[in-house]
């Protein structure tokens, strides 16, 4: 069963730090990579961060330095550490799984998740 369910999300201040995750399914973790995207309101949903099977990661120019993706094998867990947030970094946060190339390149994905919503406060 493909199910991809994000948390973490929540109201913090400017300057805050805030940790995503994404629990997936096996056979969705399997997949050759997993990234990150969000969405704010009336704005197109936009990459942020992406993730290989193998540990390749690739990050939007807007949040290199600030935010870090990695993986739990072992939890089958995909993980987003967001420091020094801004108001302009609310939005809806997804996770997503397909192909490492498609993820980077185009945005498009095999599976979402249903979204965790973060909003920075200033």
């Amino acid at each position: 069963q493909v199910q991809l369910v994000e948390s973490g999300g929540r109201l913090v201040q400017a300057g805050d730090s805030l940790r995503l995750s994404c629990a997936a399914s096996k056979r969705t973790f399997s997949s050759d990579a997993m990234g990150w995207f969000r969405q704010a309101p009336g704005k197109e949903r936009e990459f942020l961060a992406a993730i290989s099977w193998n540990g390749f990661r690739d990050y939007a120019d807007f949040v290199k330095g600030r935010f870090t993706i990695s993986r739990d094998d072992a939890k089958n867990t995909l993980l987003l550490q967001m420091n020094d947030l801004k108001p302009e970094d609310t939005a809806v946060y997804y996770c997503a799984a397909g192909t490492y190339s498609h993820l980077t390149s185009t945005g498009e994905s095999d599976y979402w998740g249903q979204g965790t919503q973060v909003t920075v406060s200033s």
